[in-house]
């Protein structure tokens, strides 16, 4: 926002020629809009009143014409150079741009299964798309927030403006208070001394010139009265525009509150979940290495296990060829024996198990239809 109030008057002036030129202005801060009373009103601008009400001339039809002609059209100036602010200034981008965060945000989640879990039900090259994806969102997003930046810049400048806005309207408010307490004080004190005299005189001489003047003085305060509403009117206007600047004010500080927000929030905070979700994918990917490699593993040690017995028979099977032993015999026959005790152990021992295994499978069964039923409870 360009300083379009960088022209206007801040110190309240009174003068009875207007349009003359101004001298340079210099900023004076008010910390409340004023009210119309004197008591608003330092003791050196009340003396300022009181000069101006004794310079105030009703019979000079001009002067009343041009009677705080310069404020109002200062006012007029100061709102046309205000509405060309809000014209300029298109905060609906700003709430576009912040709504395409959102909107990068929830692509990078859109996956063939909705949400972070789908992530890890796919095969190879998962991470690699993962990366890819973050990539494009990432640089979306620093677009984006370049842009949210430059706005937020732009808007710190309007919230410094409106406040020079604030100072200048208040100034503006002074001004015409000033104006219109030494109007009213100029009239009461027309109608109260001269106008009153006028009308003595006119009524003792009874010349038609004498009861013209009072009549002529009459009609002025009567017009001075007018132009002082047309102040008031204006002052009104100025009082109303103080709340209408600072709530201006207040929502550009709101929009900088939420690209600030945005910025420092927002996005690192979606940049540091979506690290986790690579290093969690990284972990799982790991896990199903390691499970395939033991797998694996016992896989060899059981064909180990079986060409081993294979090649133990055969060994024994090929020693038995040719002249047998009594020895051979003896020994075939308490290793025939051993073997058979040793099944019959095997035997018995399967029988064992499988009388445990069973207890076990009822034990398990009678559990399981304890929980079902605590669970249906």
């Amino acid at each position: 926002m360009k300083n379009e109030f960088e022209n206007f008057q801040t110190v309240p002036q009174l003068t009875l020629e207007p349009f003359q030129e101004e001298p340079k202005p210099q900023f004076v801060k008010e910390e409340k809009p004023p009210v119309l009373d004197e008591s608003i009103l330092s003791e050196e601008e009340r003396r300022a009143v009181d000069a101006f009400a004794a310079q105030i001339d009703l019979m000079n039809s001009n002067a009343i014409l041009q009677y705080g002609a310069g404020t109002q059209k200062k006012m007029a100036d100061f709102s046309e150079a205000a509405l060309e602010n809000v014209r300029t200034k298109d905060l609906g981008e700003v709430g576009e741009l912040l709504s395409g965060v959102v909107k990068e945000l929830r692509s990078f989640d859109e996956e063939e299964e909705k949400g972070f879990l789908g992530l890890f039900k796919k095969g190879s090259g998962k991470i690699q798309s993962m990366k890819a994806k973050y990539a494009k969102a990432e640089t979306n997003i620093n677009q984006i927030c370049k842009v949210l930046e430059s706005h937020q810049v732009r808007l710190l400048k309007d919230v410094a403006v409106l406040d020079k806005m604030y100072e200048l309207n208040l100034t503006y408010f002074k001004e015409l208070s000033m104006y219109i307490l030494a109007g009213k004080k100029k009239l009461a004190e027309v109608r109260g001394t001269q106008l009153p005299e006028l009308l003595g005189k006119a009524s003792r001489t009874g010349l038609a010139e004498d009861a013209q003047a009072a009549r002529d003085l009459d009609s002025m305060c009567n017009r001075f009265e007018k132009k002082i509403h047309d102040l008031d009117l204006t002052r009104t206007v100025s009082m109303q525009t103080a709340p209408q600047i600072r709530l201006v004010q207040g929502n550009d500080t709101l929009m900088v509150e939420k690209i600030q927000s945005t910025i420092v929030n927002t996005i690192p905070l979606w940049k540091s979940q979506m690290v986790l979700t690579l290093g969690v994918e990284h972990s799982a990917q790991a896990a199903a290495a390691q499970r395939e490699v033991t797998d694996m593993t016992n896989e060899l040690l059981r064909r180990n296990a079986d060409k081993l017995k294979m090649a133990v028979t055969d060994t024994a099977r090929e020693s038995e060829r040719g002249i047998v032993e009594i020895e051979t015999l003896r020994h075939t026959n308490e290793t025939l024996i051993s073997t058979l005790d040793e099944v019959m152990q095997i035997q018995r021992e399967g029988r064992k198990k499988r009388a445990e295994a069973e207890q076990e499978m009822i034990r398990l069964e009678h559990e399981l239809k304890t929980k079902l039923l605590q669970v249906q409870g």
